[in-house]
């Protein structure tokens, strides 16, 4: 089985809604810039969770990858945002990093 990434979707509730209810992994961006990566059990309920929060609402569009394997894809990909860009994590996990 080959995984597969969405297509980019805006990030409203009606494209949420299309989402399974699956485990997998998803990243959000706004301006072309990652603000999150994420990844659990039901991808579609991490999604919902995210419209009401305060720095991810503002996202324009996600895409998302149905996988078992979320926790380590999700590692690996933030190990990778975080090699490319200095040691950082997406704009809104930085900041809740702070909190």
């Amino acid at each position: 089985m080959s995984e597969q990434w969405s297509e980019w979707l805006d990030f409203s509730r009606a494209s949420i809604d299309t989402v399974p209810e699956s485990p997998g992994v998803c990243m959000m961006h706004v301006s072309m810039k990652v603000m999150y990566i994420g990844g659990s059990t039901n991808i579609r309920k991490t999604l919902l969770e995210c419209l009401s929060d305060e720095c991810m609402s503002k996202a324009k569009r996600f895409h998302y990858l149905l996988t078992p394997s979320y926790d380590q894809v999700k590692e690996q990909m933030l190990k990778e945002y975080s090699n490319k860009h200095g040691g950082k994590l997406p704009f809104c996990m930085e900041a809740q990093k702070t909190l």
